[in-house]
């Protein structure tokens, strides 16, 4: 199947490329081998086979490819071996000719274009049996001096004749390199399609193995989906076209294109296509299709019989004739049925009348009201409340949503406890107030306030219902809809004089942390509204928790001692009104606010004695975020493989709770560990899971900065910049906590930097100082006062300090002073702070980085490590300690080679450069250089290219039109040249790529 809009990008099928790699491999070995694909229609079979073909290197592999060919529902004849043969013919006709000397007229049967004499060849009885032994030599002649690939595609509409010549290739031993590679449609191949023989056939052979190639999970739609935009998707969008694909990749291409060509999901061209096969089948087999679309996508045999109403005969065929059609599929257990994909269940959805949907949906709620063992008991009140509301019954569809959304919320499906409570919502005006009160009592969140007995009216248990659905809808991450129902409830309540202000200010409490993570405001105004509404009253369970929610503002946007008063109030406070979660939740701040000065663990254990006592009550909130802020903290301490056993533990919890952000926030917390120990593939891998699962706008923008982060320190400082920028959209200016205001200056200087732009990146670090973000918390302000120490540095070696200069130094000496240093991870980056500042000021201090060396030695750093052992390498032979520098620069290699760190392998290999460093006798210190000089430098591919056109004198715009680039992205390549080069010039770049016998001419 094709799509108008194919994803630039290949994603996952890593185990399914491995496989066939291996399959290659044992082929040249002289091992016959044969492949078979297989996977529903638009999965992408055809795409892995493409791919493995491209990672086959010129000159490796001569490809054949040949597709069977659907002719009024019957196999053209030999289809695909015609084209694979032709294609041979045309590649290597001399010795195609060669095999099939004498034999030629018998090939032309199949391959038409053969030149043969006019003369016809007279049939034979054995022409098969010659006409497959030919057709094997000549296989095996092409393939006796290089890797023949042989692909069938669709073999699922292979003709006998294509069949049984393939079978005979496959059972028939054979000398030379071949790998015969054939896809086909599983969910074509049903029990009576002629190709099932085959492939029983197939299975019993050891050299045939098979490669299935399954839908897409959330993380690969999402890198499709980024691929195909050009961007992250928009996590609704994602949600949306993820459910409505079930992550098959060509209905997940042709909703994306309709999404961005009608700026939505508008589905009718797709919908006809796949009526189509449908309208061919009986009456019946509609009926059937109708019924089961009004289900979901499975139905259980019993409820199917007793809703459609059908004859057992006029059933059983109907059944039969969808099945065989593919419309509808029976689950292995046999007693249920789905459909195929749910995009061919909602085509047949909308092809109803309303009237119609409307009959069949009241028919299965009277079957399930007759009879509520024909569905599992857990999902019977929510399938009433579904056929109750499309049966447009408003009473009985408002009491089974109220019903439902209690079920949902007991089993932690918080976005459908949300979609039931706001249907519920939807029906209020259509029922009676006698009708609302006697609907099902709900369990209230933690901390919403009781309403007064003799005050309990429908409006009430109206604002209980919107209180659920606000946390519901907090919790599975659609923060947007949270926010419009908490202003909702707060309207309501200002038209209500009597209205007790305990109710409103909890709305107010929640709209501040919503506005906090929509990064709308900062959210103060709203806690301080909500304390005016409760200062005059008596203490409350809500003035704990608005106290605890004020301390956690205090520590994410103000930490310091005045903050960790705050959280001891809380604490206080909480524990005399007896609110246990509330006490839970202060006593997080408060060991966050701890943490900087937690040298022997004391606020760990606390955080692990919240952590199980959240677990024990079942409160919700208090794990998601205990188990956020204890891998934070670990990682902070420098306990980074503790920090990785307990982010595990939290994304389990979080994953089962449905607490789609905390899982997000809890993956960066891993991936920044895992980067930690140097285990950087892990942790980028760790950054698309969390980007598959974060909702709201700060975890997003956080990944983005992470892979900026990563990038750069790959070298690739082109996506490294857009990253940054995506980082810092996301993120806005609204509510700018330190820790993420801090990265984001730290990551935006280092690419200014790295663009050979210094003077913005002096003026955002001079920005940041301004805001106050140098001085703590120390974990976060010592790398960004590093990394512009290093800058400083750097810069002297090109310029004479200047004023700006001056200036950047001065505030980070102020910095410093004013930062509190307790822990040996800051201790270790205090060391390279100082050694940097030391080597700014003109002095490179091999004693001051030997400090740092030792400082990050046992800390399980090993990029941080690997930076203060070339610093210190650097210094000694600024001082000419030969062989003591070669020793650092060598363990310093090792790591950064080890880590793909290429901007320090740039680092590492620009010493050689460096005038007077080689002087005196021996060798040169160079730290064992690898082979490759390009690698050594750390240039991207793309930065290859670009030196190349650079060397021949090609200006930016010339570059940009050779390689079909903008001209920004061309100016951004060339700094990044001129960076990792170590040269201030296009000039110099080309003289330093001569001197190093880059390949810089074709």
């Amino acid at each position: 199947m094709e799509s108008v809009l194919v994803s630039p990008i290949f994603v996952g099928r890593a185990a399914e490329l491995a496989k066939l790699a291996q399959a290659a491999e044992a082929a040249e070995r002289g091992e016959g081998q044969s492949v078979l694909v297989r996977g529903e229609a638009g999965v992408g079979k055809t795409r892995l086979v493409e791919e493995f073909v491209g990672t086959l290197e010129p000159g490796r592999a001569v490809i054949a490819l040949g597709r069977c060919v659907e002719v009024g529902g019957d196999g053209f004849p030999f289809a695909p071996f015609t084209a694979a043969l032709r294609s041979l013919w045309q590649q290597l006709p001399d010795e195609v000719n060669a095999a099939s000397m004498g034999e030629k007229a018998l090939l032309a049967r199949i391959v038409p274009e053969l030149e043969v004499p006019a003369t016809p060849l007279p049939h034979r009885d054995d022409d098969a049996v010659r006409l497959f032994e030919l057709t094997t030599r000549i296989l095996e002649r092409l393939a006796s001096q290089r890797l023949l690939v042989l692909i069938i595609e669709d073999l699922h509409w292979a003709d006998p004749s294509t069949r049984h010549l393939l079978e005979y290739l496959v059972r028939t031993p054979h000398v030379g390199r071949l790998l015969i590679v054939a896809t086909y449609r599983s969910d074509d191949v049903h029990r009576r399609h002629p190709l099932r023989p085959f492939l029983a056939e197939m299975g019993r052979l050891r050299s045939v193995c098979r490669i299935d190639v399954a839908r897409f999970d959330r993380v690969e739609m999402a890198k499709l989906l980024d691929g195909l935009f050009g961007c992250p998707p928009d996590p609704a969008v994602l949600s949306e076209i993820f459910t409505r694909s079930d992550g098959n990749a060509f209905f997940a291409e042709e909703l994306a294109r309709l999404y961005q060509e009608r700026a939505g999901m508008g589905l009718d061209d797709l919908h006809h296509v796949l009526l189509a096969r449908l309208e061919s089948l009986p009456d019946t087999s509609q009926r059937i299709a109708q019924v089961a679309s009004q289900s979901g996508q499975v139905i259980g045999d019993r409820l199917l019989r007793a809703v459609a109403g059908l004859p057992e005969v006029e059933l059983i065929d109907g059944l039969r004739a969808i099945t065989l059609a593919q419309i509808i599929v029976v689950e292995a257990n046999d007693n249920e049925y789905r459909f195929r994909h749910s995009l061919v269940r909602e085509a047949v959805n909308d092809s109803l009348l309303q009237g119609e949907r409307a009959l069949i949906n009241r028919q299965y709620a009277e079957a399930l009201e007759a009879d509520s063992s024909l569905v599992p008991a857990d999902e019977l009140t929510g399938r009433l409340a579904q056929h109750w509301y499309a049966a447009h019954e408003d009473v009985k569809a408002l009491q089974m949503s109220v019903a439902a959304a209690g079920a949902a919320g007991s089993r932690y499906a918080y976005a459908e406890q949300q979609r039931l409570l706001e249907r519920a919502l939807e029906l209020w005006g259509h029922v009676s107030d006698e009708v609302c009160l006697s609907l099902p009592a709900l369990d209230l969140p933690a901390g919403y306030p009781p309403w007064d007995s003799a005050r309990v009216g429908a409006g009430s248990v109206r604002l209980d219902l919107i209180a659920i659905a606000v946390v519901a809808a907090r919790r599975s991450g659609s923060l947007d809809r949270a926010l419009h129902l908490t202003r909702n409830a707060l309207e309501l309540l200002s038209t209500d004089p009597t209205a007790p202000p305990l109710r409103a200010a909890w709305f107010w409490i929640q709209q501040s942390q919503l506005v906090q993570d929509l990064n709308r405001e900062d959210g103060w105004q709203e806690l301080q509204t909500a304390n005016d509404l409760l200062c005059d009253l008596p203490s409350s369970a809500l003035h704990a928790a608005l106290l605890a929610d004020i301390a956690n503002w205090y520590a994410r946007h103000q930490p310091g001692p005045e903050s960790l008063a705050v959280a001891d109030r809380a604490v206080r406070c909480a524990t005399e009104v007896g609110t246990e979660e509330t006490e839970l939740s202060a006593r997080i701040s408060r060991c966050w606010l701890r943490a900087e000065s937690d040298l022997d663990g004391t606020n760990v254990e606390e955080l692990y004695e919240v952590r199980q006592r959240a677990e024990t009550l079942g409160a919700v909130d208090i794990m998601g975020r205990v188990n956020q802020n204890l891998t934070s903290t670990l990682e902070g301490a420098g306990r980074s493989d503790e920090a990785i056993t307990a982010g595990y533990h939290g994304i389990e919890a979080c994953r089962r709770l449905g607490l789609a952000d905390n899982e997000a926030w809890l993956r960066i917390n891993l991936s920044l560990s895992l980067f930690s120990l140097g285990r950087w593939s892990e942790s980028e891998a760790e950054l698309d899971e969390a980007a598959a699962v974060a909702r709201s706008y700060k975890p997003r923008g956080t990944i983005a900065g992470r892979r900026a982060y990563s990038l750069l320190v790959r070298g690739d400082v082109v996506r490294a910049a857009e990253q940054l920028a995506l980082a810092q959209h996301l993120l806005g200016t609204r509510d700018l906590q330190p820790q993420l205001s801090i990265a984001l200056s730290h990551y935006g200087m280092l690419v200014a930097r790295r663009q050979s732009r210094i003077d913005t990146a002096r003026t955002e670090f001079l920005r940041a100082d301004a805001e106050g973000l140098t001085t703590g918390p120390a974990r976060y302000s010592l790398p960004l006062l590093a990394a512009a120490a290093s800058m400083e540095a750097d810069a002297r070696h090109v310029s004479a300090p200047d004023r700006e200069s001056d200036k950047v130094l001065a505030a980070i000496q102020r910095a410093l002073m004013q930062l509190d240093i307790v822990m040996p991870i800051s201790r270790a980056f205090e060391a390279v702070l100082r050694a940097e500042l030391q080597r700014a000021e003109g002095s490179d201090d091999a004693e001051r980085w030997a400090a740092a060396v030792a400082a990050f030695e046992h800390l399980n750093r090993p990029f941080e490590f690997a930076v203060a052992l070339h610093g210190e390498g650097r210094a000694l032979l600024a001082s000419r300690q030969r062989d003591r520098a070669l020793d650092r620069l060598t363990q310093a290699h090792k790591i950064a080679q080890s880590l793909g760190a290429a901007d320090l392998l740039a680092d590492i290999n620009a010493l050689t450069a460096i005038p007077g460093a080689t002087t005196g006798p021996g060798p040169a210190p160079a730290a064992e250089p690898p082979t490759d000089a390009l690698a050594s430098f750390g240039l991207t591919p793309r930065e290859t290219e670009v030196l190349r056109l650079v060397v021949r004198g090609y200006s930016n715009r010339r570059v940009s039109d050779e390689l079909y680039i903008s001209h920004k992205t061309t100016s951004a390549h060339v700094s990044s040249i001129l960076f990792k080069l170590r040269a201030s010039s296009r000039t110099e770049a080309a003289a330093i790529a001569h001197r190093h016998g880059f390949p810089v001419t074709d």
